[in-house]
């Protein structure tokens, strides 16, 4: 594993504060974009992330005593923190940082290849795909397949779709968003025609499968949704010095040898099979792959994908919104896609209010 620098310090695109990036090898096929203050924000996200964590077992009637909490994680939990660990809050705590860096990082890549801030596997109609494959199987398939295996059908399904719609598979990003768009319509349909055509308190077991939950998680989601990155991870690492070169354009990364199209293909296959674990798990929950690399991005002022910033930044988002969901008492049961769409909506609000200002200007 190697460290090594490329390019001269001009940052003044990005504020001054980020010069090219150093890339740390691994023999001759993994080059990850390395820079100094990368390194110095992803250590304070690791940092807001494990204070969430320990917020989120430790507040609230249920919650462990921060004194015990570090004898309880090490495996001393006894009687009602043995309960809150293992079985209420453990296992939802770890599938909201799984599911939120396999967010983050699926919107990182789909952004990078579309060059579109606003892009996300959301916007292509995976989430709205794996809400009609729940509201199928949930309302008219009961206990024929388990929901959250139809949430993932549906996602696959929408998928199959768009690639076939555009008639050149993931390679053309344009494409692929009017079609997703299209696509998410139908599944739109799908949904509130099931919910209208049977009784009101049956669709009321979409709510988690349509916005997105973490309630009743288990040991077994948690180790799906870490199974998917701990293979996807890697093999993104392979792409990722492509992908950096790729934001210069086509033309350039092809002449540089990145196959642009090839690149493409396999960082939105890789996206989407990231959003699929997380619906799997967790339901389609939206904006977090919309939001956290245009915030990893700000963090660090620098271009290129910020893969792993990405990832902690959307673990981050999603562990605080869903410590929302749990103690927020003016609110409660609401999952926590919920608090999630309300994270988009300031966002979004945000860059129109900037863009407006722009134009002031």
């Amino acid at each position: 594993m190697t460290p090594t620098r490329t390019g001269s310090r001009t940052g003044s695109r990005t504020g001054g504060l980020a010069s090219p990036p150093g890339y740390l090898t691994v023999g001759r096929v993994v080059a990850l974009p390395v820079r100094r203050i990368s390194v110095i924000t992803a250590a304070v996200l690791l940092i807001l992330i494990v204070a969430g964590a320990v917020a989120t077992l430790s507040l609230g009637r249920l919650g462990i005593p921060l004194a015990d909490l570090a004898g309880a994680v090490t495996g001393g939990a006894e009687g009602k923190d043995a309960f809150v660990l293992e079985r209420l809050r453990g296992p939802r705590l770890v599938v909201a940082v799984g599911t939120g860096a396999a967010l983050g990082l699926s919107g990182a890549l789909f952004q990078s290849v579309t060059r579109n801030p606003l892009g996300s596997p959301d916007v292509i109609g995976l989430n709205a795909g794996a809400g009609a494959g729940a509201a199928i199987v949930a309302l008219f398939l009961p206990g024929t397949l388990p929901v959250p295996m139809g949430a993932l059908a549906g996602a696959v399904f929408a998928m199959v779709l768009v690639y076939v719609s555009t008639g050149s598979g993931f390679r053309n990003p344009g494409r692929l968003v009017v079609a997703g768009i299209g696509v998410a319509a139908i599944a739109t349909a799908v949904i509130q025609y099931v919910v209208y055509a049977v009784e009101r308190d049956k669709a009321s077991v979409l709510t988690a499968y349509v916005n997105g939950s973490l309630a009743a998680r288990s040991w077994d989601d948690a180790g799906t949704i870490w199974l998917v990155l701990l293979v996807v991870a890697p093999l993104t690492a392979l792409i990722a010095r492509r992908l950096d070169i790729g934001e210069m354009g086509d033309e350039l990364a092809g002449g540089l040898g990145s196959e642009p199209g090839t690149t493409k293909s396999v960082a939105v296959t890789l996206s989407i099979v990231l959003s699929a674990g997380a619906v799997s798990v967790a339901g389609p929950i939206a904006f977090i792959a919309l939001t956290a690399p245009q915030i990893a991005k700000r963090l660090t002022r620098g271009s290129g994908p910020h893969l792993t910033l990405a990832s902690l930044v959307g673990a981050l988002l999603l562990v605080l919104a869903d410590l929302a969901a749990q103690q927020l008492p003016l609110f409660e049961n609401l999952p926590v896609g919920i608090y999630t769409m309300a994270i988009g909506g300031v966002y979004l609000g945000y860059l129109l209010t900037r863009e407006w200002r722009r134009g002031i200007l």
